[in-house]
């Protein structure tokens, strides 16, 4: 073992002797972490959801509250369009409610959609349209409220809605797919970090014992940043990949990739990392005994306390320095000069803020400080450095260099709850292992409730609070429209549906009778 791997286990519960009582005392840190976190979560969960409900109120006048969106719009059998049938069904079942229509065209300015962007006369009645069964084929009349105008995705609403399913299996194996054979470097990595187990399969590896000092910086510097290399390209492939996905706005298609990236880092880097130094022992055996499952998890997580360590300091610092200075975009915006975009005028380039590529990384920092938090109590500070650095440079990037393309409205923050609970269940199913190492079955025993009451804490935020997230309450749609006494004047719902534009669009041929302002044209690219 080395020298930097015998100070670290030093510094880990591991070296505590087996059935001491002073375990407990680690016992009761374990459980104030976890009702600490638990507390603390509940508390940001409710101040998220008033701040959104205040946030959306207070944006009560943008297009998006008084629009639906509606897909999978049957074709009139009598005058074989969209637009009449649109015209018609909403008229007969929403008559007092409904005020306007837009319906789309395809990229040859001819042919209907069956996609449509429908204007109500208050808030309260686009939130029942757009929450409600509209036919009793619920493949049918599809609703949604419709995302703000900037955050639209006007390719996808032509994308039929009966395919999206195979799109996002294709996806889900695709991802799985990745995750495999990315694995492969993954666990070279880890070999690296592996000295004793890499001279036996790489024997002219001892001539890195005649350096002075190489090894330590080939077994524990050099995989994280090998690692961080390879995990760079990450959030653009999932992106990518989410992009095939048919979602109709930039923020769900941005969540979905984030997501794919946070489960992707935890599957390579966290448990690939984590488990590396106990499968590469068992690489002969194929059957596994489930009950081992928390002790083999607590010794591999305790064993690779040094490499988390050295990849927080190595992925935070080359990270931030990263973020501060562009280079990919650098490199990009250098290679068009020079190529396609030569003698063409320089834009001033902003891009949006990158949530799929910041969130998961972060995520993935939250377990880690929470799984070590009892294991390796020497690690959280400098998670804490992180995190301070990071808050620094963010903000100083989303005042300077990021542009707002959409709101979030705090979507985000049911996706960064999740994480952290998987975290402190993690960290409880380590400490159970772990406390069964240690020859105190009680402790492992007394850890099963705490480990009950937190999933059955994410079962409750998932019925208290999530809805809300995804849905607007009739309440606070009624509650917006009294502000507005008068209600929503025909002059502020021609400019609504207005807005639902895309860019770029050519003339177009208006839909005769009918109640709505000019059509649509879908914009191609």
């Amino acid at each position: 073992m080395s020298l930097t791997s015998r100070s670290m286990d030093s510094l880990t519960i591991s070296n505590i002797p087996k059935g001491s009582n002073r375990l407990w005392v680690h016992f009761a840190s374990l459980c104030f972490i976890s009702f600490t976190g638990i507390y603390l979560l509940h508390k940001e969960y409710k101040t998220v959801l008033a701040r959104r409900v205040q946030q959306l109120c207070n944006r009560r006048n943008k297009p998006s509250q008084l629009t639906v969106l509606v897909r999978q719009v049957p074709l009139c059998e009598e005058h074989k369009t969209f637009s009449c049938n649109v015209d018609h069904f909403f008229s007969k079942y929403h008559p007092h409610a409904y005020h306007s229509y837009q319906i789309l065209y395809g990229g040859n300015h001819i042919e209907e959609l069956p996609v449509a962007f429908m204007t109500f006369r208050s808030r309260w009645d686009a939130a029942l349209a757009s929450q409600t069964q509209q036919h009793p084929n619920p493949l049918l009349w599809i609703t949604q409220m419709a995302p703000e105008p900037r955050d639209v995705l006007w390719k996808n609403l032509s994308v039929p809605y009966k395919h999206l399913i195979v799109y996002r299996f294709a996806i889900l194996i695709a991802e799985i797919i990745f995750s495999i054979f990315f694995a492969i470097p993954v666990s070279a990595v880890q070999g690296i970090s592996q000295y004793e187990k890499l001279k036996k399969w790489f024997p002219p590896a001892i001539a890195v014992q005649l350096i002075p000092s190489l090894r330590s910086v080939i077994t524990g510097y050099l995989p994280s940043v090998v690692l961080s290399g390879f995990l760079y390209v990450v959030p653009f492939v999932m992106k990518g990949t989410a992009g095939l996905a048919g979602y109709v706005s930039i923020s769900e298609q941005e969540q979905k990739a984030s997501n794919m990236v946070f489960y992707f880092l935890m599957a390579n880097v966290f448990f690939m990392s984590v488990l590396s130094g106990s499968l590469l022992d068992q690489i002969g055996k194929t059957v596994v005994n489930p009950r081992d499952v928390p002790s083999r998890l607590a010794g591999a997580v305790s064993a690779r306390a040094d490499f988390f360590m050295t990849y927080v300091l190595s992925s935070g610092l080359a990270g931030f320095c990263i973020e501060i200075l562009q280079p990919a975009l650098f490199a990009w915006d250098t290679l068009k000069l020079h190529t396609w975009a030569r003698g063409k005028k320089k834009s001033n380039y902003l891009s949006s803020y990158p949530y799929h590529r910041i969130i998961p990384f972060v995520s993935l920092f939250v377990v880690i400080g929470i799984v070590y938090a009892v294991i390796a109590p020497l690690l959280p500070p400098f998670l804490v450095v992180y995190f301070l650095l990071g808050y620094v440079v963010y903000i100083r990037q989303l005042h300077d260099v990021y542009e707002t393309t959409y709101e979030t409205c705090g979507q985000y923050w049911p996706h960064i709850h999740h994480h952290i609970v998987i975290a402190i269940i993690i960290m409880q199913i380590t400490m159970i292992g772990f406390f069964g190492l240690k020859s105190k079955p009680a402790a492992s025993i007394a850890t099963i409730p705490l480990l009950v009451v937190t999933v059955a804490y994410n079962e409750y935020c998932k019925i208290r609070f999530l809805p809300t997230f995804y849905k607007c309450s009739v309440q606070d749609a009624k509650d917006s429209d009294e502000i507005d006494k008068d209600g929503a004047s025909d002059a502020l719902c021609a400019s609504e549906i207005e807005a639902y534009r895309p860019p770029l669009r050519q003339p177009c041929v208006t839909i005769e009778d009918s109640t709505s302002t000019q059509p649509l044209l879908l914009a191609t690219s």
